[in-house]
């Protein structure tokens, strides 16, 4: 319905009162600053987010020796570590890591593992109730100095202390040695990072190998030795440092590893050498090893051993992967000068996926992290494909996505075989490079990841399936409850619903800060400035919210507080339109617009029944009874409204007069915030005539009133609709509520058999139609078609 309101001084004082109404925040202040959330910034870590003068860490350097039993499926392996103490603080003891004892019979992570016994339960199921069965552990043979004296250590589940013989002072080094042994789990029945995969057709194995050898655990100085079980989630928080591996193979193996092959000469054939030189600037991935000599391999089972020697320079980890079965392509790019191999490992089960792909898909991935964050330095990337679904190292990482036997692939197996090298390939730059705490944060790396991977994901192909960044792909999972969520920023340990949680949410939360609340262009320049400041370093959570505050020139402390800090969901209402024009005061327009509303009022049932059932009233049979206001007319315009209204006028300012005549329309929009997250509020405003505008109002309308407030929108033309968020920008849970005049939006449900039949993928339905076609006298026309 139309109103008119008097413009006049009365309304001002109107507004005023209106708008003190609305500013009655009840419990927490959502644009409070964070304030004591956040640690209090140091000479180590600034309140801008960058790291501050004093700013330290740790460095531990490797020298590993490995070999691989492929009768046993073991590792025996020794190290050197040299440590450097770079703190101020002294330090009496180390911890080192232990994460292959996550396999250990006795693993702390297997006692504490909840689970119900289902009535009908897959073999993979109990496969993984019974793994404590399987003896993965560490078995530590040697700790000792250097020059060979032995060290006192604890083990302590994942973790072992390491006992100095004395202090070692800041600036000081010490090198110590490590012996080990462990047995590599079958990673079909075992799913870990790491493990082997049996091939029973050729009686071969492939082998994805991590976590191998005892680690440094960082020292940091926002809480000292971060020495965090490793219980599955929470992965790895590691120092920087130079790495020299040495991995003694069965001889026809092919190992690939992190960083830069050393002794090629000892381990490759001339020509595969010569492919390798050709790769380097070649446009297309070029074969280092083919598929002919992959199976050769796997049929003659050379004996003896060959030693793989690999070195890489400022790393946090490392690992490798050794098949007789490897497929082995490259193809080199430059990343602002720098030239970066990229390359795929892969057994001949993943083609033609992954010949076709994942070298491509590796490349794609350097250049566009590159772009968002920083060129990557590094001298390789590697993509394997292996029994591993999806894990990071540095320059290296173990990729899933296999196609049928016969060859053929659905669309999903193509898209989430690319996504899952994309995202681990990303892993690159967080936490490889932008080295937070993953044993604390999942979310810093993953979600940091996954938002990267998303805008990889787009600029690869248009419309790009993405399952995650988008916030209309969040819905779901942030309509769950308070009690199956907890906020991102929780232990990666007590994370409930560990791929929304971790992955989805920050991921999507950045891509709204991207999109929405900072606009590409600031937000873009923040990020990088992120990546810049903290790469090589290890930042925490506030580093990262600091900088993009900084760096953007934006408060989002509202922004952390609700999307990273509570389980609140986005979900605002358009609860109602008000629609008001002011009353011009003429009267010949004022009255005709009353008769325009009173005759468009509708008639009451009891009138519309009177009508009928009265044939004639009293007034209508004695006339005589009428009087003069039987025929007057309030609304007819006399000569005395018109003076009046010319003296009104004549008593009005230019610019007055023209708001007076200017027929806006004033809308009142009443707004709630019924999902408790603070977020814009965008509109999309229809007009009469069919265009459209889009208003986007910054979060802090919410800022007097966080659950609910009116907003006027003065427009010139007439509105037939408002809308908001009509292009899913901020993970709206409940659409039905957005428009007015209210719209009810459509659901479907699907009818199916009970017993429903695995229907052929369309590649191979496309195969078969083929073969049918090329049948003699065969037919798909008329009644001579194939049966």
């Amino acid at each position: 319905m139309q109103l008119r309101f008097l413009l006049s001084a009365s309304l001002v004082a109107c507004c005023t009162t209106f708008a003190t109404a609305q500013n009655t925040n009840s419990g927490t202040d959502k644009f409070a600053q964070l304030g004591t959330t956040l640690p209090t910034p140091n000479a180590y870590r600034t309140a801008s987010g960058a790291p501050g003068a004093d700013y330290w860490q740790q460095r531990a350097d490797y020298n590993i020796r490995v070999k691989l039993d492929d009768d046993k499926q073991s590792i025996t392996g020794s190290e050197d570590i040299t440590y450097t103490n770079l703190s101020p603080d002294v330090l009496t003891y180390l911890w080192v890591q232990l994460d292959q004892n996550i396999m250990d019979k006795n693993s702390i992570t297997t006692a504490t593992q909840v689970g119900q016994i289902q009535d009908r339960m897959p073999f993979q199921a109990l496969d993984y109730l019974q793994r404590s069965e399987f003896d993965g552990g560490f078995k530590i043979s040697k700790v000792e100095m250097k020059g060979g004296k032995a060290l006192p250590y604890v083990i302590n589940h994942t973790m072992m202390r390491v006992d100095l013989p004395t202090p070692l002072r800041p600036r000081q080094a010490v090198t110590f040695s490590l012996a080990w042994s462990y047995n590599i789990n079958d990673q079909t029945k075992i799913n870990q990072r790491s493990g082997y995969e049996y091939f029973p057709e050729d009686k071969n194995y492939l082998y994805e190998i991590a976590q191998f050898y005892p680690r440094m655990a960082v020292y940091s100085d926002n809480q000292g030795w971060q020495h965090k079980q490793f219980l599955g989630n929470g992965e790895f928080a590691l120092p920087f440092g130079d790495y020299r591996v040495s991995i003694t193979a069965p001889a026809d193996h092919i190992v690939g590893a992190t960083g830069t092959l050393q002794n090629a000469s000892e381990v490759l054939t001339s020509a595969q050498r010569q492919r390798l030189a050709q790769a380097v600037n070649a446009k297309k991935p070029v074969l280092i090893v083919t598929p002919m000599e992959a199976e050769q391999a796997e049929m003659r089972r050379k004996g003896g051993t060959k030693t793989w020697t690999y070195a890489a320079k400022n790393v946090r980890d490392f690992a490798w992967a050794s098949s007789r079965k490897f497929i082995w392509d490259a193809m080199g790019i430059k990343q602002e000068g720098v030239p970066v191999m990229c390359m795929s490992y892969y057994p001949k089960e993943g083609n033609p996926l992954w010949g076709k792909y994942s070298t491509e898909v590796v490349a794609h991935t350097i250049k566009t992290y590159s772009k968002f964050t920083i060129p990557y330095a590094y001298p390789v990337a590697i993509s394997v494909h292996g029994p591993v679904g999806g894990m990071e190292y540095p320059m290296l990482c173990f990729n899933g996505g296999r196609p049928e036997k016969d060859g053929t692939y659905t669309a999903d197996r193509k898209y989430g075989m690319i996504s899952v090298i994309i995202h681990e390939v990303g892993h690159n730059f967080f936490p490889m490079i932008v080295n937070s705490d993953e044993r604390q944060w999942t979310w810093m790396d993953e979600g940091l990841n996954t938002f990267v991977q998303y805008l990889t994901e787009q600029e690869w192909e248009r419309n790009y399936p993405s399952r995650r960044g988008e916030p209309k792909n969040i819905v779901d999972y942030m309509r769950t409850g308070t009690n199956l969520q907890t906020p991102i920023m929780t232990n990666s340990e007590s994370v409930l619903q560990f791929g929304p949680n971790a992955y989805a949410k920050p991921a999507t939360g950045l891509n709204i800060l991207r999109e929405t609340i900072l606009g590409r262009e600031l937000f873009d320049y923040a990020f990088k400035e992120y990546a810049r400041r903290w790469a090589y370093k290890h930042p925490e959570p506030a580093d990262f919210f600091r900088s993009m505050e900084d760096a953007s020139g934006t408060d989002l402390d509202w922004f952390w507080r609700g999307w990273f800090y509570t389980t609140e969901h986005t979900d605002l209402a358009l609860e109602g339109v008000k629609w008001y024009k002011v009353d011009s005061k003429n009267p010949e327009l004022e009255n005709a617009f009353k008769r325009q509303q009173l005759n468009s009022a509708p008639q009451t049932l009891s009138q519309q029944r009177n009508l009928q059932d009265i044939k004639k009233t009293l007034v209508d049979d004695k006339p005589e009874l009428k009087d003069f206001y039987n025929n007057y007319d309030p609304l007819a315009t006399t000569d005395a409204d018109k003076q009046r209204y010319q003296q009104v006028v004549k008593g009005l300012s230019p610019e007055q007069q023209q708001r007076l005549s200017a027929g806006l329309n004033f809308y009142e929009l009443s707004l709630k915030n019924r999902g408790g997250l603070t977020m814009p509020v965008i509109v999309q405003m229809t007009y009469e005539d069919g265009k459209q505008e889009m208003v986007n109002i910054p979060a802090e309308i919410w800022r007097k009133n966080n659950a609910e407030v009116t907003k006027v929108f003065i427009t010139e033309k007439p509105v037939v609709s408002f809308v908001l968020d009509p292009y899913l920008e901020t993970a709206d849970t409940d659409l039905s509520n957005n428009a007015w005049p209210q719209k009810a939006a459509p659901s479907r449900f699907e009818l199916f058999e009970q017993q429903q039949r695995v229907q052929p993928n369309p590649m191979q339905q496309q195969a078969s139609m083929q073969q049918k076609e090329q049948k003699p006298g065969s037919s798909t026309n008329g009644a001579g078609g194939t049966n």
